[in-house]
């Protein structure tokens, strides 16, 4: 089992390890459904199409578990999220390559913001901010 991280261990700007997320239509529409986003642009090619998109493309709800996972897999089983802010940019789509990066913003007794920014060929697709409680 992965050890989780202490707040001593960690200081401003330490970088979490890159993920370069391959994004797939499975994932995408899959997302979407296990969310219970049944908004047609987000499954249905065709749909996407006629609202100006070259393709559908992936939900708030798919973009956080995505990240939620990044960071919670670096900190560890012990680290507890205790508040997300999440911000979208441009869209996310099969065939993306959405490449997520992290740091630590600050820490502050138990707790560490962690930044995160994925990124693909259109940009920033989010931007976020993690608080975990970390043991000490």
């Amino acid at each position: 089992m992965q050890k989780t991280f202490k707040v001593s261990e960690l200081e401003a700007g330490q970088a979490l390890p890159d993920l370069d997320f391959e994004t797939t239509a499975t994932v995408v529409a899959g997302g979407a459904m296990a969310s219970r986003d049944y908004t047609p642009v987000h499954h249905d090619k065709a749909a996407a199409i006629s609202q100006g998109l070259p393709d559908m493309f992936m939900n708030i709800l798919t973009t956080q578990g995505i990240c939620s996972r990044y960071v919670t897999d670096w900190a560890g089983p012990d680290a507890v999220v205790t508040c997300v802010k999440t911000k979208l940019g441009g869209p996310n789509m099969p065939g993306d390559t959405l490449k997520i990066r992290g740091k630590v913003a600050s820490t502050d007794g138990d707790s560490a913001d962690i930044e995160v920014v994925g990124n693909n060929a259109w940009g920033n697709h989010v931007t976020a901010t993690f608080t975990l409680r970390l043991p000490q």
